[in-house]
Formats: C-alpha cells, sequence, structure tokens
C-alpha cells in the first residue's frame, strides 16, 4: 500500500544484491531477478550491434562475445577496483530499480542485503550509489533479511548460500550483532569453479567455462545420493558430445559442505545452553544455494550428535532476502531505520 509525504508517493523496495543475481521485490507487487553483470561494447562495430552503450543482466552474457564484462560484486560486495567498477555497479542498480516500474514523483525508500560481516566502507560505498536514486537507503545483512522476512526472530538460525558468500546468523530476538555471524567465502562460484575443474580433469578435451559449469550446477546441483544420472552436451573439439557429469556435480557440491558445518557448529555455540536445542531445530536454509537437491538432508545427518535437528529450506530461495528486505522497509518507519543498519537519505 502506497503512503504518502506531502504530494509524493512513496515506494518501497528490497533489493538482495548478489554477486551472481540481483533480486528485487516492490511494495507495489513488482519482482525481478537481475544477472549482476554489465556489459559495454568492445569497438565500433560492437557499438552498432548493440545500439547502445551498455547492456546489463543476461542479455549481456548472452552477447559477451563482442562486449567487456563487468561483475561489479565479488564475495557478495561491491569492487573498489576502479571506477569503470563502480560505474557498473550504479548501472546495475538503476537496471534493478526500474524493473520495479518507478513513476515520476515517486520518493524510493529502499533496504538492500549484504553479506553479514561486510566492512564499514564497502557499506558506505554502497549507499553513496544508493543515495543518487533513493530518497532514504539502507543497508541491513542478508540473512537478517531472511530471517525478518520469515519471522524467524527467535533462537534459530538462518544460512543464506549465494555465489559470492554463504551468510550465517543466529537470531536472539535482538538485532544481531557481529559475534551473531559469519561469512565464508566459499559459495556458489567455488562450486563453479571446483566443477569446472572436475570436468576438465574427468574430460580434458572438454571445452567447459566458469559460466557452463554454473548452467549446469543450477539445474542438477545435488548433495549425497545422487537422484538421477546427469548426462549433458559439451563440446570437444567444436563439436557436441553427450557426457555423464554425475560425480563431478557431487563432487563439487559437496565441497562447500565441511565449511558450512564448523560455521554452524560454532555458531550454535552463542545462544544459551537452555535455547541450543530449540536453535537447532529452527535452522533456515536461504538464497540461491538451497536450490541444491539433498542439502537439508545432508546437513541434518552431519549434526545428528547434536540432538534432535531440523533444517528447512524456505519456499522461494531467490527472493527470501528481498521479501525480508521489502517487509521491514514497509513495518519499520523510516525515523528507525538508522537504528538498524547503516543509512543514507532523508
Amino acid at each position: 500500500m502506497s503512503t504518502r509525504k506531502g504530494n509524493a508517493r512513496q515506494l518501497f523496495i528490497g533489493i538482495d544484491l548478489g554477486t551472481s543475481q540481483t533480486a528485487i521485490i516492490s511494495n507495489r507487487g513488482d519482482r525481478t531477478l537481475v544477472r549482476s553483470v554489465v556489459g559495454y561494447p568492445k569497438d565500433v562495430i560492437a557499438t552498432k550491434l548493440l545500439n547502445s552503450t551498455k547492456v546489463v543482466g543476461e542479455e549481456a552474457l548472452e552477447k559477451r562475445s563482442f562486449l567487456d564484462l563487468y561483475y561489479p560484486l565479488e564475495d557478495g560486495v561491491l569492487k573498489e577496483a576502479s571506477e569503470q567498477d563502480n560505474q557498473a555497479a550504479k548501472e546495475l542498480l538503476e537496471y534493478a530499480i526500474a524493473q520495479v516500474h518507478p513513476q515520476p514523483g515517486d520518493q524510493i525508500y529502499g533496504i538492500i542485503g549484504v553479506p553479514a560481516r561486510a566492512s564499514v566502507s564497502n557499506k558506505g560505498q554502497l549507499l553513496r550509489i544508493a543515495g543518487d536514486m533513493m530518497e532514504l537507503a539502507m543497508v541491513v545483512s542478508e540473512p537478517f533479511m531472511a530471517a525478518y522476512g520469515l519471522n524467524r526472530l527467535t533462537n534459530a538460525i538462518i544460512i543464506d548460500i549465494g555465489a559470492g558468500t554463504i551468510d550465517f546468523c543466529a537470531m536472539k530476538g535482538i538485532i544481531p550483532g557481529q559475534d551473531d555471524q559469519i561469512t565464508l567465502l566459499k559459495a556458489g562460484n567455488y562450486i563453479d569453479e571446483m566443477l569446472t575443474s572436475a570436468i576438465s580433469e574427468s574430460y580434458p578435451d572438454v571445452q567447459i567455462t566458469p559460466i557452463i559449469a554454473k548452467k549446469i550446477k543450477e539445474q542438477y546441483g545435488y548433495v549425497g545420493e545422487a537422484r538421477q544420472e546427469i548426462v549433458v552436451e559439451l563440446r570437444s573439439g567444436g563439436r557436441p558430445q553427450a557426457y555423464d557429469v554425475t560425480s563431478e556435480v557431487g563432487f563439487a557440491c559437496e565441497s562447500i559442505l565441511p565449511d558450512i558445518l564448523e560455521s554452524l557448529e560454532q555458531l550454535i555455540t552463542v545462544f544459551d545452553p537452555e535455547y541450543q536445542g530449540e536453535a537447532l531445530q529452527n535452522i533456515i536454509l536461504a538464497g540461491g544455494g538451497g536450490h541444491i537437491i539433498g542439502l537439508c538432508q545432508a546437513l541434518t545427518d552431519h549434526l545428528q550428535g547434536y540432538g534432535n535437528v531440523e533444517i528447512v529450506r524456505v519456499d522461494d530461495p531467490d527472493f527470501s532476502g528481498a521479501a525480508g528486505a521489502l517487509k521491514l522497509a514497509t513495518e519499520l518507519p523510516p525515523s528507525y531505520w538508522s537504528q538498524v543498519g547503516d543509512v543514507i537519505g532523508d
């Protein structure tokens, strides 16, 4: 429901700005996923073909042969390497906001998710970019956004598996502090790298890239017992051929399990002993990595020594963070935002 400030309409948005993809939802019902990549033409011929000076998202990947691609996020946070990276980040955010169709005169109030342990400087960089596009912007940790959206605010653990990071958050009925959150850098992109290497080792003549590996993972990713034989078409010497990559996919996806388990075991101890049992039965798996088949069961099996364990996947892993951000934006009066996260704007 829209509210008003003077004669202006307020548009509330929740954004999960990710290394691989960005999810955005508005209070007017719009929602979309955008690949977090910006492409610029390599030369004048490319500019003519593109009929533009830039392209964002899936189209940039499809036309990557005549584009210079920039991924403005690395390990879940904005790159600070160059002015071009900063420009790409701005254009990605502008494009994402445009997908929820702001109208002339709208005042945009947005909450943006960042990794649990993002640095002060990186949050500041993101807020400076967002401040040019929004009346008020706030950054909060991604697993906290997911927890808020699911109303799991007490004795719960959120695991948010993205492309650049895996973020953990212990919810104890208050805004989580640094000791209540963990960020791992072995996440979806790490799986892609492991899968690329595994396929190359098994089939040395195959032409395989992390982009191809990512598509295989997103369609077939699993841990534990394989539910089906995974046969994909890959090219060797320019010719297509069918290859069985079942074991390679399982190996790559399971490569992140040890670090997830170690972090979970560490986070359990931040709860008071009398609440640890309840927290173990209230573990939530969010983020794009939640699509990996068998992950909840594999983690549950490994944690049986701690007692009764229940791990569930959110219904909509891709949008759980953005949905939580939107819920927070619409339920918390803007005057209180600075008590929850870092803020820029009115």
